[in-house]
């Protein structure tokens, strides 16, 4: 049997089929083709701009200090609500991973979940990651909503949704570097 072009491409893509099919592998190749597939994520338009409505939300530090929201007030904020179990949340950890090693010092990272410390700290030290997980310890204020997962919102010194992204995307692209770098300047 003679191989071309197109046999080996279909070859291909039964064999990409296949492995979604086999558990072991399915949610490597969702978290592969999530990354591989991911944006930029979009701004909100200036005139359909929401507002924090509230400052007032006390979270558990997982893996540093409990804090209230009420300490991000004036401050550019990123919010991620995510899942150790979640593919597409997985998939954009290493741009946020990325973006937070440069931004650390100057906006503040809130990631939220619902899971335990102790599966928190696993996934963590596994995977390397530093950033600061948070546990929700009071309902998370509006316009804020926290399903589906991956959700994330980047918010202005002023409070306003300036980013706000359900599923995967790259965080660490320059649109989204330009535009914090934007934010701070204000």
């Amino acid at each position: 049997m003679k191989f071309n072009r197109k046999k080996i491409s279909n070859l291909a893509f039964v064999l990409l089929l296949v492995l979604f099919f086999i558990p072991n592998t399915r949610g490597m190749m969702q978290i592969f083709l999530t990354r591989t597939f991911s944006f930029s994520p979009g701004l909100v338009a200036a005139e359909k701009r929401i507002q924090v409505a509230t400052y007032d939300w006390k979270l558990h530090g997982v893996n540093t200090a409990s804090i209230n929201f009420d300490v991000a007030k004036d401050k550019v904020i990123l919010i991620n609500y995510w899942a150790t179990w979640c593919p597409p949340c997985i998939a954009e950890m290493p741009s946020l991973q990325d973006l937070y090693d440069d931004y650390k010092d100057k906006v503040v990272f809130l990631f939220v979940t619902n899971e335990t410390d102790e599966d928190i700290s696993k996934f963590m030290n596994a995977k390397h990651y530093d950033y600061p997980v948070y546990r929700s310890l009071s309902t998370h204020p509006k316009p804020f909503v926290n399903s589906p997962i991956p959700q994330t919102y980047l918010i202005s010194k002023k409070g306003n949704i300036i980013i706000e992204k359900t599923g995967a995307a790259d965080w660490n692209s320059n649109k989204v570097r330009e535009t914090i770098d934007k934010l701070l300047s204000e």
